[in-house]
């Protein structure tokens, strides 16, 4: 899940001006966000060496204004054929990462800064072979593993193609593969993933940027927590392509919200979820592909409406039908707070607006956001899930001991 918020930028050019270096730090550091910079991989030596000069005169510089900068190096070095008509295998890559740890502990300022990488893209033949052989020559230079997934390619124009059960289930298939390797190297190592979003090359024009877009967003979400990925970097706030969560206004789009509730009611700790029903074992080799997903995490200690103990459970509802959940045991006679979003407007899920428990959220002006009202459940209740909506929910006062912690 997001364990606390970066941002995260790629120096896609040998040249970063100063100037824009500082815009970049004063935003995020106004922001209280952490600042990660992906320093240019593909600025090469005649031997194909990774030619540090540029990189290094930025760490000094950052250095004199102590900036607080966490570094990688590339983007989906896998894909460096494709994209550049160059190659880099994993013992060159090994090779440049160790170059850069020796910079930053040259550079004072930035010896013990972190170091993240290698942002391997989606983990296929190439790309697990790539990260295998840079995890066993230099796994131990990084703080964090990193790597990419994006769900579809951007050419889908069918909003049906974002609520494939198959498709959202290729995450936890892809973080298997990436686990295993980084597993073998280096247990130790956190794994995080470095960059995500419903499509990739920029995402799809009124897809990746509507409700639709969310089913995939907190799919990521609740399988990266489960399976133990403590962070997640979203690909992108802002101005590149339709995977971003504001528009060129800075008004909120649909994955903005579901991120902001997110944040406020899910904390870090996973909880198990037993369905009635669902709990058959699939023959060996074939996934039990369900269209409602529901995942639970104590509720997060910083929000102060909740007491330490309390449960929040998010279900994301693919069918095109009315789904009621029925909470049992413990959970049976306890009030629940709803925080129901589905899309708001006559454009169904291609819409870029929102409503929660029936009201749209706009801003309130340029600096004000809206109160995230729950609707209360009264004790007993039935949950009912309307088709194709996302909701969260609370049980207050449950005293969950796995939570009190």
């Amino acid at each position: 899940m997001i364990k606390n918020e970066s941002i995260y930028v790629t120096a896609v050019s040998g040249f970063f001006p100063a100037r824009s270096l500082d815009k970049l730090y004063n935003f995020a550091d106004c922001a209280g966000l952490h600042l990660i910079f992906g320093l240019n991989a593909l600025h090469r030596n005649p031997d194909n060496s990774w030619n540090a000069s540029s990189a290094l005169s930025l760490l000094k510089y950052s250095a004199g204004k102590k900036y607080n900068i966490s570094w990688e190096l590339g983007n989906e070095p896998n894909s460096y054929r494709t994209m550049a008509a160059r190659s880099v295998n994993s013992s060159r890559l090994a090779q440049d990462y160790s170059l850069l740890k020796t910079l930053m502990q040259s550079v004072r300022f930035y010896s013990r800064a972190n170091l993240y990488g290698p942002n391997i893209g989606r983990p296929r033949k190439n790309a697990i072979l790539l990260l295998d052989g840079f995890m066993k020559n230099s796994g131990s230079v990084v703080d964090a593993v990193t790597w990419q997934h994006y769900y579809i390619d951007r050419r889908v124009t069918k909003v049906e193609d974002f609520m494939k059960t198959r498709l959202l289930d290729t995450l936890s298939e892809q973080i298997t593969k990436v686990l295993k390797i980084v597993q073998t190297h280096a247990p130790e190592k956190h794994v995080w993933l470095g960059g995500v979003g419903p499509a990739w090359a920029g995402g799809t024009n009124n897809l990746s940027d509507t409700f639709a877009a969310g089913f995939l967003w907190l799919n990521t979400l609740g399988i990266a927590a489960a399976h133990g990925i403590d962070v997640v970097l979203r690909h992108s706030f802002f101005d590149y392509g339709y995977n971003h969560l504001v528009d060129q206004h800075f008004n909120p789009l649909p994955d903005y919200w579901l991120s902001l509730l997110f944040k406020r009611l899910v904390g870090p700790r996973v909880l198990a979820v037993h369905v009635a029903g669902l709990q058959r074992k699939p023959r060996p080799g074939r996934v039990i592909r369900d269209k409602l997903r529901i995942y639970a995490h104590c509720t997060s200690f910083h929000n102060h409406d909740y007491v330490r103990g309390s449960i929040t459970i998010y279900i994301i509802n693919l069918h095109r039908s009315r789904k009621k959940i029925k909470l049992a045991g413990t959970l049976r006679n306890k009030t629940v707070h709803q925080y129901l979003l589905q899309p708001f407007g006559t454009d169904g899920l291609h819409s870029m607006s929102v409503q929660l428990n029936g009201e749209p959220l706009h801003m309130v002006d340029n600096e004000t956001f809206p109160e995230l009202k729950p609707r209360t459940l009264r004790a007993g209740r039935t949950i009912a899930m309307p088709p194709v909506s996302i909701g969260f929910y609370v049980i207050k006062n449950i005293n969950a001991y796995a939570c009190r912690r």
